[in-house]
């Protein structure tokens, strides 16, 4: 009879909705508990490799910045760029041909050298300068030799010496070559001035004359 009736309250009880209610809770309460789990671990990723594609940005970032830092104030570096060289182009490029002529002869008179020959030639003309060259035969003593090319250095005109060359001595006296080079705007080149031969080359022979100055130091 137990065993009867053991049987038939399981029965019972498996007929019994309320049984199936809380199986079914049962059921629903684990899939929660379970998409809880699985959404706690999906959004721990999600910070992990959120936090790493913004370490990334924010390294980009750094990179950008450094790269743009020689970029900063560069318009300012632009203008002063440019005031340097209207100043420049002021005090140090002739303003004319004769000028340079009557400074190089000065030179010669103050440094007591003889000026034998002083020949100018021009380079192919450039957008805001264009080269002229001397070359120039001088002559003296070894101390006026450097007081000369001493003055070429230090002059207000921008000279450079090209070449230098001795060309002969005699007791006291030294004979040198020079090949000089400065500026002028290309509005204020002389015409008929040729061209300046290229290394090795000989000096041209047509050349305006020597100035005055020069003359008189002779």
């Amino acid at each position: 009879m137990s065993e009867k009736g053991s049987s038939a309250t399981w029965g019972e009880r498996l007929a019994s909705p309320l049984t199936w209610h809380f199986v079914g809770f049962a059921v629903l309460l684990i899939v929660a508990v379970g998409l809880a789990i699985r959404l706690g671990m999906d959004w721990a990723d999600m910070n992990r490799d959120s936090g790493d594609v913004l370490a990334g940005k924010q390294i980009q970032l750094k990179a950008l910045e450094l790269q743009t830092v020689p970029l900063r104030g560069l318009d300012k570096r632009v203008d002063k760029t440019r005031n340097e060289m209207l100043e420049f182009y002021q005090k140090r490029i002739p303003a004319d041909y004769s000028s340079i002529s009557t400074t190089v002869g000065g030179l010669a008179v103050t440094s007591g050298v003889r000026l034998s020959r002083l020949q100018f030639s021009q380079g192919p003309p450039g957008e805001d300068l264009t080269e002229i060259s001397m070359d120039a035969g001088i002559s003296g003593e070894y101390p006026a030799i450097m007081r000369f090319i001493n003055g070429i250095e230090r002059n207000k005109i921008f000279f450079i010496i090209r070449a230098m060359s001795l060309t002969g001595q005699q007791g006291g006296l030294v004979n040198l070559r020079l090949r000089v080079s400065t500026w002028l705007r290309p509005e204020n080149v002389p015409s008929g001035l040729p061209s300046t031969p290229a290394a090795g080359e000989s000096a041209p022979e047509a050349t305006p004359e020597a100035p005055a100055a020069a003359k008189e130091g002779e």
